[in-house]
């Protein structure tokens, strides 16, 4: 008798058990309607008070404890598009691109932060306690980015998705409410325009880190090419 993913790669395998263990942990450890472990273990703006270094990393394995739907896509999609990128990388080439992504995503995700702060500053350094201002949306803005943790493994997952997109181009995806399959060359630039479109547009009420999936798919680019991974059919 088989056991339950006795054929998922070991890689894949772990940081589904890890980013599940995280998730319940934040659950566990529930304050009357708040999560110590978000404010810990997410990240933060890098002049936060509440940034610390560990964050960098343990922010790619919190998920949003009051959204069941934030883990159940993100880890879907790792095991999906994850097991078949691990067994063409290899073990140890596949973990330190889910790494690597995830910490581009965070790279550009702040960088776009810091060009935030200092539109409305003159710095990308301020003391958020002291600093005042008589527009309301700008000070509301700078209490989002120094106090709003980023959490999620999607920064990672859209470094999955563009080296699917670019290693299995045709292979065909089942798209939510697309009645027939579609081609991975064509749903993925898609879905990184939208993205694109969606980080630029700042429609209010959007929480999504939207740069942060820009960064994962940028540097995972970045990587195959510097890695020159080819598809599995190109030989030469």
């Amino acid at each position: 008798m088989r056991m339950p993913f006795s054929n998922t790669p070991p890689v894949v395998k772990n940081l589904l058990i890890i980013n599940i263990i995280f998730f319940f942990a934040t659950l566990l450890f529930n304050k009357g309607g708040s999560f110590p472990l978000v404010e810990h273990l997410g990240v933060f703006y890098f002049d936060s008070p509440n940034f610390r270094v560990w964050q960098v990393v343990t922010y790619m394995f919190m998920h949003s404890p009051v959204s069941f739907a934030h883990i159940l896509f993100n880890m879907f999609a790792l095991f999906t598009f994850g097991s078949s990128l691990e067994m063409l990388f290899g073990s140890k080439r596949f973990l330190n691109y889910y790494l690597i992504t995830g910490l581009g995503a965070l790279v550009l995700q702040m960088a776009v932060q810091a060009f935030e702060v200092y539109q409305i500053a003159g710095s990308i350094t301020i003391n958020p306690e002291t600093y005042s201002s008589t527009d309301t949306h700008a000070i509301r803005k700078l209490q989002e980015i120094y106090y709003g943790p980023m959490l999620g493994a999607s920064g990672a997952i859209f470094g999955l998705l563009i080296a699917f997109g670019y290693l299995f181009p045709n292979a065909e995806l089942f798209i939510l409410f697309i009645p027939a399959p579609v081609k991975a060359k064509y749903i993925i630039p898609i879905y990184i325009v939208l993205e694109l479109f969606l980080g630029v547009a700042q429609f209010s009420g959007d929480s999504v880190a939207h740069f942060a999936h820009l960064g994962g798919a940028l540097f995972g680019f970045i990587l195959l090419k510097i890695w020159r991974i080819k598809r599995p059919w190109d030989f030469y």
